[in-house]
């Protein structure tokens, strides 16, 4: 398993998502538009993958490909003829059905055959010194547990010592969606083909992807054409929302945000929703919590504005904020109740999350100004699911999401999805396992709300805030580490990724 830090590639990644359902599409309209045949492409992925792998594990001489019953192992064919062609000692082990083969894939196969090659049966005993698995078992079309033979071959492969290169996907992880119905290939590294689906960016892609590469098949200049339906966003594309202050600007031209939460015993959480909006960019931020809340407030960080969360108070305050954030700490008991009744009343940019998201849950309603921010366990009570249920279909839920609510969703998670009302979906392609621990989720809310409050749209505000959080949490795991990553400790470092001038100069 890799972790996503190792992605040394990832900003040669493009940005454009396509659905799995729209490769087949594609590669047809890619292959006419270039004037060759859907063959030809297939000897291009083949190409793509045996170079690919020759420069990652240049020593490896003994390959052992895996072929399944369609063009992902019609792949696997050209690989295998490139690698004998070249002196290198090939085994192929082929999972043969009772369907032919795609056109394509049988061309491979012959192919492989006319040049002298063996195909050993899906059970046949694999070779004792294996150095790489070529793993061209299942593609784009998989959406249930794979059967057998593939099941057995993955358990294999995934046992076997030599490392684990996967032709387009990994076998088993669907790629819709990225869910894994079943058994999955654990690859060290994945070569993505003609274009990137969410399978490979979201839901359990991290545990199975590996390294992540990307070829287009010479398809570039075509591609480039296309409206692509999802798009990924990294630290690289921040520049795209935030642009360098003008000299004059003052705070009020920086937003005045509202925080609204903190019962009783939860300052931490009010707190660092506060001070993450500030350290994100925010001009004023006001919040409004329990009394006993405040002084812990002001001696952690005197530049938040505190007073204690009255009806007076909250009136006053929703007048004087640009944008809102409630939630955080807020709590499920009257007091919470009452200030949410009145805060959903307001026509401003407003973010909901953790006890306001459960609060929505029993009383739910649409609207269009709202960023609603729920982990998968939030979600599922926010569509009466199961928490597995979201998990088997991140996009799906997203989208339910969204028609349900309104507004901006954003399903926190590995490679969180952020939708719109309006159809757009993005995926915010940074972040680590570290970020697995509480406030992480109350800083995000700070760091979006800040952005609205200085004037991006709702659905920017969202894609730029996930993507400062990731990218930041990203910095301060590649300098201590994953495990024992704090909330608090990616203030220090979100200076670097909500400041363009810094990136251009890291760039």
């Amino acid at each position: 398993m890799t972790d996503h830090t190792e992605k040394e590639n990832a900003h040669s990644l493009p940005h454009s998502v396509w659905p799995a359902q729209a490769l087949r599409q594609l590669e047809t309209e890619g292959a006419d538009n270039l004037g060759i045949t859907l063959y030809e492409l297939m000897l291009r992925a083949g190409n793509a993958v045996f170079d690919t792998v020759r420069q990652q594990w240049p020593h490896a001489r003994h390959w052992l490909i895996l072929c399944g019953q369609g063009n992902n192992g019609g792949d696997g064919y050209v690989i295998a003829r490139l690698a004998q062609a070249a002196g290198y000692q090939v085994t192929l082990l082929a999972c043969d059905g009772n369907h032919p083969l795609p056109e394509e894939a049988q061309s491979a196969r012959d192919g492989w055959l006319e040049a002298g090659g063996e195909i050993h049966a899906a059970d046949a005993v694999w070779p004792e010194q294996v150095e790489i698995i070529i793993d061209a078992l299942l593609g784009t079309g998989l959406n249930r547990a794979p059967a057998a033979p593939y099941d057995r071959l993955i358990e294999k492969a995934n046992r076997h010592p030599a490392p684990i290169f996967s032709v387009d996907m990994p076998s088993g992880l669907v790629a819709a969606n990225g869910s894994a119905p079943g058994l999955v290939i654990e690859a060290a590294a994945t070569l993505a083909l003609v274009a990137l689906k969410p399978g490979l960016i979201t839901g359990k892609a991290r545990d199975y992807v590996g390294q992540l590469h990307y070829h287009a098949l010479g398809l570039e200049g075509w591609l480039s054409g296309q409206q692509a339906p999802m798009t990924r966003y990294d630290a690289p594309a921040l520049t795209r929302w935030l642009k360098p202050r003008r000299p004059t600007s003052h705070k009020g031209d920086q937003g005045r945000l509202l925080v609204v939460g903190g019962d009783r015993g939860t300052a931490g959480a009010i707190r660092m929703t506060a001070e993450a909006a500030l350290r994100s960019g925010a001009g004023l931020v006001r919040v409004l919590t329990h009394k006993d809340n405040i002084v812990p407030i002001l001696s952690a960080r005197p530049e938040i504005m505190v007073d204690e969360l009255t009806d007076e108070a909250l009136q006053q305050q929703l007048e004087w904020a640009d944008a809102i954030v409630i939630g955080p700490g807020l709590g499920q008991k009257e007091w919470g109740k009452k200030a949410l009744s009145r805060v959903e009343n307001s026509q401003k940019p407003m973010l909901w999350d953790a006890d306001a998201l459960n609060l929505l849950a029993f009383n739910p309603d649409k609207r269009q100004n709202r960023i609603i921010t729920p982990h998968p366990g939030e979600a599922a009570r926010l569509l009466n699911l199961k928490t597995a249920e979201v998990e088997s279909d991140r996009l799906l839920a997203a989208q339910r999401l969204v028609k349900r609510y309104g507004g901006v969703v954003v399903l926190k998670g590995a490679g969180t999805i952020i939708a719109s009302e309006s159809g757009e979906m993005a995926f915010a392609d940074v972040g680590n396992a570290g970020m697995a621990s509480g406030g992480m989720g109350d800083v995000l809310s700070g760091i979006i709300g800040a952005l609205c409050g200085q004037h991006l749209t709702l659905y920017d505000a969202a894609c730029a805030g996930c993507v400062v959080h990731g990218a930041t949490a990203d910095a301060v795991a590649a300098r201590y580490g994953t495990r024992g990553m704090l909330a608090t400790d990616l203030f220090s470092e979100l200076y670097q990724f909500v400041n363009p001038e810094m990136l251009n100069n890291k760039a």
